[in-house]
């Protein structure tokens, strides 16, 4: 890749269980040792995200799976891709994230997201008696960067571990409210184009448009998600990402989204209007060998001159999953 198109590499991973899991552990600890291999090829953090209500994902207690990954690892960046704030009092993530933070010092990072990552029922029993309105994202966000920050004269309560702690906040989205949101605030951005790319480049362009440097920032700083399959040919590629399309296929119909084997055709198992739907969920995609991948990726730099990647990569056999990733990491 040319230097003027040099960007970081991060993984989101979600923690997903195949199905021939017995339990959530499996998935858990193939979190943390696709962690320890993508440090060692020297990517730049790894995330995990909150959902919850999901048979196929095991990511729902988001910081304390973040504790388990910084512990087994040394020097990435482990975080939140995000937490998602309204099924959440601030002042209990800025705890949360402080204690990660005096125990990791320097590694922890908080993505926010402002959509509940479920279904509105699971959404009203994680909260309770919390209004926690997506409306009140920006003030929360604001709440909790007061707790995270020095404490005020005038301030009664603290989070402890927390104050003064400065952990940074990045503001996640798929659409333009938090891209809107990141740029007055000063804080880092990134797009979910992993899952919805349609408003990408209005997104980014509005987010660099209305940027105002900040003590944290001082110019627009964009990441963005990319669904990752690499293989030794195209071929293999398009074999191993059948796991993908059937999870999505299954997220689609509201079906399990257990992660299943690979198949050597989709033709019968999805409807045309479902490919459709799946392709457009992945027109992200890097599909691939090497060489086509780094075609891909050259085109979708230049295009948006992004800052940073940050790749999916849910593969049926571990294995491949460690394969892509150092294919990937062969481009930089």
């Amino acid at each position: 890749m040319s230097n003027q198109q040099k960007v970081a590499f991060s993984v989101l991973d979600l923690a997903s269980r195949k199905d021939t899991d017995q339990g959530p552990a499996p998935a858990l600890q193939r979190s943390l040792a696709l962690a320890q291999h993508v440090e060692t090829l020297g990517f730049n953090r790894f995330w995990v995200a909150e959902h919850h209500n999901m048979d196929a994902i095991v990511s729902s207690a988001t910081s304390v799976l973040i504790g388990y990954l910084a512990a087994g690892t040394q020097r990435i960046r482990v975080g939140a891709g995000g937490i998602m704030l309204p099924n959440h009092a601030p002042l209990v993530i800025a705890e949360q994230f402080g204690t990660l933070e005096a125990l990791y010092p320097g590694r922890i990072d908080l993505g926010l997201g402002r959509a509940p990552g479920t279904d509105p029922l699971t959404a009203r029993a994680l909260r309770r008696d919390r209004s926690g309105s997506s409306d009140d994202f920006p003030e929360d966000v604001a709440e909790l960067q007061k707790f995270l920050g020095p404490r005020n004269s005038d301030q009664q309560v603290i989070a402890m571990p927390g104050v003064d702690s400065h952990v940074p906040i990045w503001l996640l989205g798929s659409s333009l409210f938090s891209a809107q949101l990141a740029a007055e605030k000063g804080l880092p951005y990134s797009f979910a184009s992993h899952f919805a790319p349609r408003m990408m480049m209005q997104a980014i362009e509005l987010y660099r448009r209305h940027f105002k440097p900040s003590a944290v920032l001082d110019k627009p700083y964009v990441m963005l998600g990319i669904p990752l399959v690499a293989a030794q040919t195209d071929a293999r590629a398009e074999y191993l990402a059948t796991t993908t399309y059937q999870r999505i296929l299954a997220l689609i119909r509201g079906q399990s989204m257990l992660m299943r084997p690979p198949v050597e055709s989709m033709q019968g198992l999805w409807k045309p209007h479902e490919e459709q739907t799946v392709n457009e969920f992945l027109s992200m995609a890097m599909i691939g060998s090497a060489e086509t991948i780094e075609q891909k990726m050259q085109v979708l730099l230049q295009h948006t001159q992004a800052d940073e990647l940050i790749f999916t990569c849910d593969l049926y056999e571990h294995a491949d999953r460690l394969r892509s990733f150092e294919i990937l990491a062969e481009l930089q």
